[in-house]
């Protein structure tokens, strides 16, 4: 019966030509909009550590100007940095399961088999558990101890991308290198790890790439790495004439995280949190109200805004879209069917039920919206193209839309989806009305 019923189908395609041209045309169109928003949503939305999200937690303090709030569109926030000597104190804790300090440094690369001239690059300059605590996996080799963080060893762990661009690919794990003019030792090569948006570190970049290499925090101070990344202040009575000036300042330039395997565990981190501010505000330092968060992944992500309304109602109207194209859908599947009701007045006198008859027509429909489906993943595949082609560095991102503006499964996945439920839905009245003719008025004028 199917396959009869598809034969049909295809010879109601031929009869009518255009109208289901149009029909299959505002359905891809309709998808297309529709998936280009959410492919870019969903990856801007997305948890990409979603499996240690309650034991993962972005510590900040509320440091800033007592007159003024960091951000005031959310003054409720603190700044999501750390000062030096404040990320140094709460790295003392022995209550996290893991823990780290870290801020983004540029620097000159020189080594490689692939070039021997020098060039910039970004490196993160870490503590040890990085690697562990964010489940970063390697090719070759691994991270550093701890005990290499602050007594700085010269060892240095390159990116999946970087080590590819200077050394093939090829494991270069022992090789020497030289950065900022320290000479350092390769001790490991990570595997493709590019998470998306880049949740450690919202401040340079939500969706740009990783850096190229990791060395251990240490050498912050011991080459006085310049900056890569985001320092904010408030105090004008600061002079900063040193990097030793830097440290002892309250210049926020450090990102710190930490790692708390159950609800009693950041209890108590919380009140570590809490009696080490009050300790400071005592002795004259933060002058606001006490404001200290352990935020999770998934609220850091929110709390930073890090998908914002605008872009929310992107989605919210290409879906309205979409409702649009499918109620013209629904016009044309009404007169391309009442067109036909003579053959399906036939086939009801010739013993037909009114269920296949609905079933003919929802077979039909389900062609149309497989084709509109196969359409609309070109049509969005075409559009995220232009949108990559247009905002190759978009504000706010390194590397752009670029890294966004991607097809994955999931949008093959919404493509159909969203294609066959929708244009189902269409098809419903339509087909139910057709099945409901009475047959002697078409056998009359036959």
């Amino acid at each position: 019966m199917l396959a009869y019923y598809l034969k049909l189908s295809l010879k109601s395609f031929r009869r009518n030509p255009g109208i289901t041209a149009l029909m299959v045309l505002a359905i891809g169109v309709g998808i297309a909009i529709c998936v280009m928003s959410l492919t870019v949503y969903h990856a801007m939305s997305g948890n990409p550590i979603w499996w240690k999200n309650d034991r993962l937690y972005a510590v900040t303090i509320d440091s800033w100007y007592p007159n003024q709030p960091f951000d005031d569109l959310s003054p409720e926030l603190p700044p999501p940095q750390l000062a030096y000597k404040d990320a140094l104190a709460l790295f003392r804790s022995d209550i996290p399961e893991r823990k780290i300090i870290m801020n983004r440094g540029l620097g000159v690369f020189v080594g490689g088999s692939r070039t021997t001239d020098p060039f910039n690059t970004t490196a993160r300059l870490t503590t040890a558990d990085f690697f562990s605590m964010f489940d970063v996996p390697f090719a070759y080799g691994n991270g550093w101890r701890a005990n290499a963080d602050f007594a700085p060893e010269p060892v240095i762990v390159l990116s999946h991308e970087f080590n590819r661009k200077v050394f093939g690919g090829a494991n270069s794990v022992g090789r020497t290198v030289r950065w900022n003019d320290q000479e350092f030792r390769i001790i490991g090569v990570l595997e493709e790890w590019d998470p998306m948006p880049k949740f450690f570190d919202l401040n340079n970049g939500q969706f740009g790439s990783i850096d190229d290499l990791f060395v251990p925090f240490g050498w912050n101070m011991a080459l006085q790495v310049p900056f890569g990344g985001n320092v904010m202040g408030w105090r004008s009575d600061e002079k900063i004439d040193s990097y030793l000036d830097l440290i002892n300042s309250d210049i926020l330039w450090l990102q710190t995280w930490v790692e708390l395997p159950t609800l009693d565990a950041r209890d108590r981190m919380q009140a570590y949190l809490d009696g080490y501010w009050t300790q400071q505000h005592n002795a004259g330092r933060f002058p606001r109200a006490r404001n200290n968060h352990l935020s999770n992944v998934s609220q850091w992500l929110k709390e930073r805004k890090v998908v914002r309304n605008d872009n929310r109602v992107l989605v919210a109207l290409s879906f309205a879209f979409l409702a649009v194209c499918l109620i013209n859908t629904v016009g044309l599947l009404l007169a391309k069917f009442l067109n036909s009701a003579p053959t399906a007045g036939v086939r009801r006198a010739l013993g037909a039920s009114r269920r296949q008859i609905f079933l003919q027509h929802l077979i039909e429909v389900g062609l149309i919206a497989t084709a509109g489906a196969i359409l609309g993943l070109a049509f969005g595949a075409l559009g995220l193209w232009g949108v990559r082609a247009l905002y190759p560095n978009a504000p706010g991102s390194a590397g752009g839309y670029s890294v966004l503006a991607r097809f994955d499964l999931a949008s093959v996945a919404w493509a159909f989806a969203l294609a066959i439920v929708s244009a189902l839905l269409a098809g419903l009245y339509p087909a139910w009305r057709v099945g409901r003719l009475p047959p002697a008025v078409y056998l009359k004028s036959q």
